[in-house]
C-alpha cells in the first residue's frame, strides 16, 4: 500500500480488474472474503491542475497490518483506475487523514443532510446507508468516472472541482441551511461515535483506544539523485526508538468552524472546532536565504497553511510564488550543480528542503540541466466550499523531516488538540552532497534513480543521524541487478508517486 496522508480512505485493487492497467506482477487483493455492501466506491484525487481516480465496490474484510488486526473493515475494493499505484509496486492506497473534510466528491451528497463535508468517502457512504432516508438513492444518478489520462506526478491532492456540479437536484430543494444549529449539533455525537465501528483503519484504532498514543510517524527515503537520507518507515502509536518528544516542533492543525465545512460543536461542547485535513499554518517561505513575499492571490484574511500530504510527489504552491521561484532560479530549467534550498518557517522554526529533493532532472542522458519539484496548486477562497490550504507540502518536503501525526480527541479536539510534529533530517552538507552526486552521474550521463519494494519485516537499522533517526546508506550510482546503469525513462517513471520505500508499520 501507498500511504497518504491526503486522504483517508483505504483502497486495494482486486483481481476482478480486467482492464490494461491492471495487467501487473504486484499481488491483488482476492475477493475470496469480501463481503459487499451493494455501495459502489468513486474516488477522486488531484485539484484544477489534475486529476485521477478510483472506481469498485466498498465491502469489509478483516484487515492486518503489522500485527494490528480490525474485523470487518470497511474498505474499497478497485476494479479500474487510472492512478499510478501499480508502477510503484502498491496494489491500493493506506489513507492515514481525518474523517471531516469537505473536498470528496460524492460527499456532497452527505452534507446537504449533514451539514459537513467529509474525507473519507467509503465511511460517509457507508454511515449515510445506514442512518438517512435517502440510502436508497438511485445509484444511476452518481456522475460518471471521467475518462482522464495519467499525467505523472498528479497523485495525491484532494479536490472538490467546479467542473463537478452540486448535486442537490437530486433531493429537491433541500440545502444545508435548512438544518438547525441544535439538529447539527445533535449529530456530530452521532457521528464522531461512528468512527470506532466504520471508521478509516488508523482512525477506528485510536477511537478504541487499541494505541499507546493516537500518532502515527513518517519517514520517507531518497531514492533519487542519491539514495539515501531518512529510512523509509512508518511507526503507528508512538514515536519511533530514540526520538524524544521535545526535540520535534509542534505545531497545531487548522480547524474548521460549521460555516466553514467542519462539524457543528456538540451539543455538550458547542465551541468545538473539528480539523479537516493535516494543515498546518506556515509563517513564511524561503528560496536560498530570501524571504518570498505572501502570494496576493488570496485574501489576505485566510492564514497561510499547507496540507502535509504523503501522497504528492510534488511540492505545491501559489501560481505567483511559484513563478517568482523560477524567476529567482533564472527559469523552470537551470543547473543541476548549483544547490538551492526552499525552506519553509513553521512554528518559528525553519524546515529547509534537500537540495537533492528539490530538482529533478529535466533531459535524459544530460545532468547539466535540471528543473525544481514544484507545481502549481489552487487558490483558497473563503466561502468557496473548498480547502483553505494554498500550499502542499509534499513528498520532496517530507523526505527532509521526521513528521509525527497526533490525532488527539477525534469526539472533543479541546480535550486533547490535534497537532503535527517535526524534526529536521537535512545535513548541514547537503550543498556539496548534491555537487558530488551530480559529478558522479556525469559518467553515465544520468542522475541516480531507483525503486525499492516494501520489505515483508522490521527495517535493519544500519546508523542513526545525531538526532537518533535511522539513516541509510548513501549510494550514488544507480545500477540494476547485472550491474546496468537504470535508464531514465525507468526513473522517470518511477517519479510518478515515489512514497514510503521501504515501508514498515510498527506496532507500539
Amino acid at each position: 500500500m501507498d500511504t497518504d496522508t491526503g486522504s483517508s480512505d483505504l483502497w486495494a485493487i482486486s483481481d476482478a480488474c480486467d482492464s490494461e492497467s491492471c495487467t501487473t506482477e504486484v499481488s491483488l487483493y482476492p475477493q475470496t472474503s469480501f463481503t459487499s455492501t451493494g455501495l459502489e466506491a468513486q474516488l477522486f484525487y488531484g485539484d484544477s491542475q489534475s486529476g485521477t481516480y478510483a472506481l469498485g465496490t466498498i465491502g469489509q474484510d478483516t484487515v492486518s497490518l503489522a500485527g494490528l488486526h480490525l474485523d470487518g473493515q470497511y474498505f474499497a475494493s478497485i476494479n479500474e483506475t487510472n492512478t499510478s499505484v501499480l508502477d510503484t509496486g502498491a496494489a491500493g492506497i493506506f489513507g492515514l487523514g481525518f474523517p471531516g473534510n469537505r473536498l470528496v466528491f460524492l460527499c456532497l451528497l452527505f452534507s446537504l443532510v449533514f451539514n459537513s463535508f467529509l474525507n473519507s468517502f467509503i465511511w460517509s457512504d457507508v454511515f449515510f446507508d445506514k442512518h438517512t432516508s435517502l440510502s436508497q438513492r438511485r445509484r444511476s444518478d452518481e456522475p460518471p468516472a471521467r475518462s482522464r489520462r495519467r499525467r505523472q506526478g498528479n497523485f495525491g491532492t484532494r479536490f472538490l472541482p467546479p467542473a463537478f456540479p452540486v448535486i442537490a437536484n437530486r433531493i429537491g430543494s433541500q440545502r444545508r441551511q435548512s438544518h438547525s444549529n441544535s439538529s447539527a449539533a445533535a449529530r456530530t455525537s452521532v457521528i464522531t461515535d461512528s468512527y470506532a465501528s466504520m471508521g478509516p483503519f488508523v482512525v477506528r484504532l485510536v477511537a478504541n483506544a487499541e494505541l499507546n498514543a493516537p500518532m502515527f510517524t513518517v519517514t520517507l527515503q531518497r531514492n533519487t539523485i542519491s539514495r539515501g537520507g531518512n529510512v523509509g518507515q512508518l511507526s503507528i502509536g508512538e514515536l519511533p526508538a530514540g526520538i524524544k518528544n521535545e526535540s520535534l516542533t509542534w505545531v497545531p492543525i487548522r480547524s474548521y468552524s460549521n460555516e466553514e465545512g467542519g462539524l457543528a460543536g456538540p451539543t455538550d461542547s458547542p465551541n468545538e472546532k473539528y480539523p479537516i485535513n493535516w494543515e498546518i499554518f506556515i509563517d513564511a517561505v524561503y528560496l536560498d536565504g530570501q524571504k518570498l513575499n505572501r502570494s496576493s492571490l488570496a485574501s489576505s484574511d485566510i492564514a497561510v497553511s499547507g496540507l502535509v500530504d504523503t501522497g504528492n510527489s510534488l511540492v505545491r504552491g501559489p501560481s505567483d510564488i511559484i513563478n517568482a521561484i523560477h524567476t529567482q532560479l533564472g527559469g523552470t530549467e537551470f543547473s543541476c550543480s548549483t544547490p538551492h534550498t526552499l525552506a519553509f518557517q513553521i512554528g518559528g522554526k525553519m524546515f529547509p528542503i534537500d537540495p537533492r529533493d528539490f530538482i529533478v532532472q529535466a533531459f535524459a542522458d544530460n545532468v547539466d540541466i535540471c528543473a525544481a519539484n514544484i507545481a502549481v496548486t489552487d487558490t483558497p477562497v473563503l466561502g468557496g466550499g473548498g480547502p483553505l490550504y494554498s500550499w502542499c507540502l509534499g513528498d520532496p518536503f517530507l523526505k527532509s523531516v521526521l513528521s509525527a501525526f497526533y490525532y488527539g480527541n477525534l469526539s472533543y479536539p479541546s480535550a486533547d488538540s490535534p497537532r503535527i510534529g517535526l524534526l529536521s533530517t537535512v545535513p548541514e552538507d547537503a550543498s556539496d552532497k548534491l555537487i558530488e552526486s551530480v559529478t558522479a552521474a556525469s559518467d553515465s550521463g544520468n542522475l541516480y534513480g531507483t525503486a525499492e519494494s516494501a520489505p515483508a519485516g522490521l527495517p535493519v537499522i544500519g546508523s542513526t543521524n545525531s538526532l537518533g533517526v535511522p539513516k541509510v546508506a548513501e549510494t550514488q550510482t544507480s545500477t540494476s541487478s547485472n550491474g546496468d546503469v537504470v535508464s531514465f525513462n525507468r526513473i522517470q517513471g518511477w517519479l510518478a508517486l515515489l512514497l514510503v520505500t521501504g515501508l514498515v508499520l510498527l506496532r507500539p
